[in-house]
């Protein structure tokens, strides 16, 4: 007789997005159960499994290994083991590592479950001021100026909310763009 594995499933897990609180009590339920848990920075995920004594095998997943391990992943997720994939704050995928295994998984008939969270995006775009009923998001502009400020100039005529990530040691340099291409009475 044959036995038939029935595949893991692949869960995107919303981690906090500053305060380690900032976490549902299902994401945590999800961590603990999970066979194995993917993470952008081994050591940052740490953090929040010490927290909340999770004790689940840890894989590293970033930008860098991507292509590599999202097969690896595919590989565990059909032998049954279920899987869950953080980054290291917010949803895996947006602005993260996620979109490949994600595009695997599904292609592959693996069942994919977001357990909703904390976004920087959606929380700053409601802590703004901005109108919020219409918006557009474009996660990080290029590092180079040249390049940003191209990407900029597609934003000229929005006449909605545009929300941008931006790393801290660029955020003057990319402040100063916006303002160049933007002009300076853009909110």
């Amino acid at each position: 007789m044959t036995q038939v594995i029935t595949p893991g499933a692949l869960y995107l897990v919303a981690t906090p997005i500053g305060n380690l609180e900032d976490i549902t009590f299902r994401a945590v339920r999800v961590l603990k159960e999970a066979g194995l848990i993917a993470c952008e920075d081994t050591r940052q995920t740490g953090k929040l499994l010490a927290h909340y004594g999770i004790d689940a095998p840890v894989i590293s997943y970033h930008e860098h290994n991507e292509l590599r391990r999202a097969d690896e992943l595919i590989a565990k997720l059909r032998s049954g083991v279920s899987v869950a994939l953080v980054s290291d704050a917010g949803m895996p995928g947006i602005s993260d590592p996620g979109y490949r295994v994600v595009k695997l998984a599904l292609e592959q008939g693996i069942r994919v479950v977001p357990i909703p969270g904390p976004s920087a995006a959606v929380t700053a775009l409601a802590a703004s001021g901005l109108p919020t009923d219409a918006f557009e998001f474009r996660g990080f502009l290029p590092a180079r100026s040249g390049q940003r400020r191209t990407a900029l100039e597609t934003l000229r005529t929005s006449d909605h909310t545009v929300v941008l990530y931006e790393a801290p040691h660029r955020i003057l340099e990319t402040m100063e763009d916006i303002v160049a291409i933007l002009g300076p009475g853009r909110p």
